[in-house]
């Protein structure tokens, strides 16, 4: 197990986001988070990530934890000088020793950017910008890597091409994937299992049994 969440809830003044979440993640799996907007995903991320403290209840990591993260595609101005490869360095040392260069390279090539590694980030298409932040986060090798929404605004090629890219990582690597995502289909067709939040309740389940009820 590489994570394990116990009576987690979370509110803001009067808000409740949601109470008492119990799940648990598996070593190696790979998870859709699904529910309608303003159920408490981002929220639910933020604290996961140690950016929110909860009101109530505990999560912990396995202790051999390293957490990854692709946020949700954030279009970056043309003018944009950094080329693919030296956006992807800025999550590197600052002193480039023989082996980072050649981690460098490693994930330049796993995430299929070697042919444009020079390209100016701003000139990138969406998905070669998301595999760009694929790639940064992928230089701290994390063993679990959440996507939080990481496909939106991408076309469908882009989407199947940064899937792939997840699915092969989860079976060469065995990355855990946690995906936060509205694209129920795209979700079963590369994720296993999901957990549902909808009215400060989640339900986990498999993904090929997911009924879509976000009424």
């Amino acid at each position: 197990m590489i994570l394990d969440v116990n009576d987690l809830s979370m509110r803001f003044d009067t808000k409740t986001v949601f109470q008492d979440l119990n799940f648990q993640l598996e070593d190696g799996s790979m998870t859709a988070l699904l529910g309608p907007n303003g159920t408490g995903k981002t929220t639910l991320i933020k604290i996961l990530m140690g950016m929110l403290t909860p009101t109530n209840g505990s999560y912990k990591f396995s202790s051999d934890v390293k957490l990854g993260y692709v946020p949700q595609f954030r279009n970056i101005d043309s003018e944009y000088p950094l080329s693919i490869r030296a956006f992807i360095e800025l999550n590197a040392p600052l002193f480039k020793t023989k082996k980072v260069k050649e981690q460098i390279d490693r994930q330049i090539t796993e995430t299929h950017l070697e042919q444009i590694q020079n390209t100016r980030m701003g000139e990138a298409s969406g998905g070669q910008k998301q595999r760009a932040y694929l790639a940064q986060a992928l230089l701290d090798h994390p063993n679990m890597i959440i996507l939080d929404e990481a496909t939106a605004s991408l076309d469908p090629a882009a989407k199947e091409e940064l899937m792939g890219l997840i699915k092969h990582l989860n079976q060469e690597h065995k990355i855990t994937v946690l995906f936060v995502t509205h694209d129920i289909p795209l979700a079963k067709k590369y994720m296993s299992d999901y957990l549902y939040l909808n009215k400060g309740m989640i339900r986990q389940g498999k993904m090929k049994d997911f009924k879509e009820d976000f009424e």
